[in-house]
């Protein structure tokens, strides 16, 4: 099993939830979070099956949406630890990942080193406008999201489980954000869309917001499963069936986003410098197992590759000067792959 593939692999000795079990707790954590978070629904759903499959979503909008409520209200339906860690760019990677300190003993003057681990040490990691960060802060996160480990002063020490990085991102048209590299952004499972909501949801948000009622604890879920439940989950997603014709056509769709490719479009083959990694084709097999589930399906289809391919492909393409003057965007490149390419193979 190589690196890549272990960062996205659950416990070996959970066992899987039944099929209609999982459907019902999806829809309860769904429903749980739907209370806290007004509208959303694609992100919701996004995170939802982040946190089943075992990786790490990337929300972008701009502030004061909700990014911050969802992650909270996600760890609240399942009873997870959630910590969050506000990136500036004065933070340091010691201040994500923890430090070695010098303690001495009140009765005593001997001293001795102990350390004290940082926010990087829950259930979920709220990674709060993670690109106004410098990228020597940002890469502290590497090591954890790939290998669920930290490494500090010669010694690894593993995360808890399950572990799960919800990072919140500004749009790189905004004052003071950094870009993230392109290996940060490919150890993001999915990247999901925060739109400016329509009216209607902007006025049930205020109304829910600004009552007397409204307090501290209404903007935590209330817990439907806990973490035992989710690694079961996670389990069962693995023992999903998926045929052979349906992973090749995942695999397809990631070549064909390489512009030297013979199966690559037009626009592909001019707007595009770097394709996906094979971790794309990884995330469009896994998360289209985890939303199959949520439907009620036993077994990944082309359909569910399709229908995930955009949040699991848009942040894995390194767009040319050309994309951003003529505003084309990874989902319209995606999009145009998707209808060019045949169901079957030749």
């Amino acid at each position: 099993m190589t690196a890549d593939t272990a960062a996205l692999t659950g416990p070996a000795d959970s066992v899987p939830l039944e099929p209609e079990e999982f459907q019902r707790v999806a829809a309860a954590i769904e429903e749980a979070v739907g209370r806290i978070v007004v509208g959303q629904h694609e992100a919701v759903r996004g995170a939802l099956i982040c946190l089943i499959a075992g990786g790490h979503a990337l929300l972008e909008g701009v502030p004061g949406l909700g990014k911050t409520t969802l992650a909270r209200a996600l760890a609240g339906a399942l009873e997870l630890e959630p910590k969050r860690i506000q990136f500036t760019p004065d933070l340091m990677p010691a201040d994500i990942t923890g430090t070695t300190v010098l303690i001495q003993g009140a009765d005593t003057q001997e001293t001795q080193l102990r350390f004290e681990p940082g926010p990087i040490f829950a259930n979920v990691v709220i990674a709060d406008e993670i690109n106004r960060a410098a990228p020597r802060t940002q890469s502290a996160l590497l090591e954890a999201m790939q290998e669920h480990t930290v490494t500090t002063a010669n010694l690894t020490r593993e995360l808890p489980a399950p572990f799960f990085v919800l990072a919140t991102q500004n749009p790189v048209e905004m004052y003071g954000t950094y870009p993230l590299p392109e290996a940060e952004l490919d150890r993001f499972f999915l990247k999901l869309r925060f739109d400016f909501p329509p009216v209607a949801e902007l006025n049930e948000m205020v109304g829910l917001t600004t009552t007397a009622e409204h307090d501290r604890a209404q903007r935590s879920a209330a817990p439907v499963a806990d973490a035992t439940t989710l690694l079961r989950m996670n389990a069962l997603v693995r023992a999903v069936p998926a045929a052979a014709h349906v992973i090749d056509y995942a695999s397809r769709l990631v070549v064909s986003l390489h512009p030297g490719t013979a199966g690559a479009t037009a626009a592909v083959k001019r707007f595009v410098r770097l394709g996906p990694s094979p971790r794309g084709a990884q995330a469009l097999a896994l998360a289209g197992r985890v939303a199959a589930l949520i439907e009620g399906r036993h077994n990944l289809s082309i359909d569910d590759v399709q229908a995930i391919a955009l949040p699991a492909l848009r942040h894995r393409l390194v767009l040319s000067i050309d994309a951003e003057r003529q505003s084309v965007s990874p989902d319209d490149i995606v999009r145009e792959a998707i209808e060019a390419l045949p169901r079957e193979a030749a």
